[in-house]
């Protein structure tokens, strides 16, 4: 990107501009939106114009008037400070012939690729007629990565020399190889969410790389049953004991100090207000659950990640939406920005964990904050993902 003159080229970019919008499609939250702005301004810069394209939502193959992303060409004017045409459609004459009269310094929007049932089938017609529109291809859309669309994996073929990563992009496959290629030591990684179900590969994959894992949320209390534990009503995952079991025997042969809570906040029912007490991890009374980390967990968990050189957050510790159950997610967080603030480098990714380092305001402490929540959990697991491989190929 930084090397690649755009000067007198159209330049075909596939973002990511599924965004939340209102009832009125004001754009509530711009940070996805925010994210494009360096890769196209590096495009204007050179004398290139710009091609954007993206999906909004899921209209499953059909125009659906609500998830027009015309709202939000309006908002990205604002954010890049000129006009951003708008095409109706992404392929087509309108798109077509608005694509051949843009100038250079342009920018055009297309409609929601998503209208078109081709896109998610990754159709290789109508990716031929996406490629048309434009001289080079550039993927900056790291949330779609790992699905094979025709805007995301398939067009690129048309561009054997021409097809690149954008800013966005490049920063997310970055951080990661800092994270899972040669980290520097100690590295932790920090897993949790409700499911040890949809975290197994990344834990499989984890622990080959981290010298310790810290396992909290509602997927600790399966380790914690795992292990012999009373864990009253928690969410457990019981066809996945073994499971744990195995990952637990996995982490002490490969020598990776495993963290599991040793204490919890729990409540008498899944409410905001319902009765809470604290107890520990393996001693949940019958009918009680589990729904966040305890004060002495939260002091072991923090002092693994104040001596770490390298931190992998994804998942938070309970349930921090609701506010009782928040204070293990928020002290997590807070661990991770003051490592960083003393010389480590973080990685916080997945849809969840984001959202909690947004909401306490500690987004700009962290090292590299990922806009991908599948397609980072995917390469989490190792998995080759598609939109990379597209561009890398």
């Amino acid at each position: 990107m930084d090397t690649y003159d755009f000067s007198g080229k159209k330049a075909l970019v596939r973002v990511d501009l599924n965004v939340p919008q209102d009832a009125n499609g004001k754009v509530t939250d711009d940070n996805r939106a925010r994210a494009i702005v360096p890769t196209v301004n590096k495009i204007l810069k050179d004398g290139g114009s710009v091609i954007l394209m993206s999906h909004l939502g899921r209209p499953k193959g059909k125009v659906n008037a609500t998830m027009s992303l015309k709202p939000i060409g309006e908002h990205l004017s604002s954010l890049l400070g000129k006009p951003v045409i708008f095409a109706a459609d992404c392929v087509g004459p309108d798109a077509k012939a608005k694509a051949a009269a843009l100038k250079p310094g342009e920018v055009l929007l297309l409609e929601n690729l998503r209208f078109h049932p081709e896109e998610e089938a990754g159709d290789e017609a109508f990716s031929k007629s996406l490629s048309e529109l434009g001289d080079v291809y550039v993927n900056d859309a790291f949330g779609t990565a790992h699905r094979a669309h025709a805007s995301t994996t398939i067009v690129a073929k048309f561009f054997p020399n021409d097809k690149l990563f954008g800013h966005l992009m490049q920063a997310e496959i970055d951080s990661v190889g800092k994270v899972l290629g040669k980290p520097q030591r100690p590295m932790t990684a920090i897993v949790g969410g409700s499911k040890v179900s949809s975290k197994i590969d990344v834990l499989q994959n984890l622990i080959g790389t981290c010298d310790e894992l810290i396992i909290g949320g509602g997927m600790a209390n399966t380790f914690v049953k795992a292990q012999g534990g009373q864990t009253g009503a928690s969410l457990v995952e019981d066809d996945l004991l073994e499971t744990a079991r195995a990952i637990i025997k996995e982490a002490a042969e490969k020598g990776v100090k495993l963290h599991i809570p040793t204490d919890a906040v729990v409540a008498d029912a899944f409410a905001e207000n319902a009765n809470t007490d604290q107890c520990a991890a393996d001693a949940v009374p019958d009918g009680w659950m589990a729904l966040d980390i305890g004060p002495k967990t939260i002091e072991a968990f923090r002092a693994v990640v104040l001596r770490s050189k390298t931190l992998l957050w994804n998942g938070p510790m309970g349930v921090f939406e609701m506010k009782p159950f928040q204070q293990g997610t928020v002290a997590i967080a807070q661990a991770v920005a003051e490592a960083t603030s003393k010389g480590a480098f973080s990685l916080v990714g997945g849809g969840d964990s984001v959202a909690a380092v947004n909401q306490f305001g500690l987004a700009d402490k962290i090292s590299y904050v990922s806009t991908g929540g599948g397609a980072m959990l995917e390469y989490l697991e190792g998995k080759v993902l598609p939109g990379i491989a597209a561009v890398q190929g």
